[in-house]
């Protein structure tokens, strides 16, 4: 039987990228993204629903995140689901936690200067033009050099 375990994910950051480095030097960062799902219930009232995300980027991806995303900015990932399970130090209990292995990213949005003000596309009508970057970015496998103790938190 063939499987599959791929996620793509469109959501805003709920916090700044938080980028360490292994005793190796590879770069490793944890975001969270929030992602909106809009319904309507049968009495016809508006309904959002919003789900947590938790996403690790590796190497290249990580350092991009840390040097260009900030909270509150749209950001759309692909990348792979990969349950963590330990014994928690205090209970002795067995916990999880399901989160996506980043293996692309793109972000999105407005660019905008070092002040934070938004480029202006088109000076001469003074109109501003959203603009999504072209940069996209892909990595290999984050585990060549990577030993499960080596990750700093």
């Amino acid at each position: 039987m063939a499987n599959l375990n791929r996620v793509l994910l469109i959501g805003n950051l709920t916090r700044d990228p938080e980028v360490r480095y292994t005793p190796k030097g590879t770069a490793v960062a944890e975001m969270s993204l929030a992602i909106n799902r809009y319904t309507q219930t049968e009495g016809g009232e508006k309904k959002e629903e919003v789900t947590f995300v938790d996403v690790t980027l590796w190497a290249r991806l990580a350092e991009i995140s840390g040097e260009y995303l900030k909270k509150g900015k749209p950001v759309f990932i692909e990348g792979r689901l990969q349950l963590d399970t330990w014994d928690d130090k205090q209970t002795g209990q067995k916990r999880s936690r399901l989160r996506v292995i980043a293996e692309s990213m793109q972000l999105l949005g407005t660019r905008e200067n070092a002040n934070g003000d938004r480029l202006n596309a088109d000076r001469r009508q003074g109109a501003t033009v959203e603009v999504a970057p072209a940069q996209s970015v892909r990595q290999g496998d984050p585990n060549q050099d990577v030993e499960p103790d080596d990750i700093p938190f």
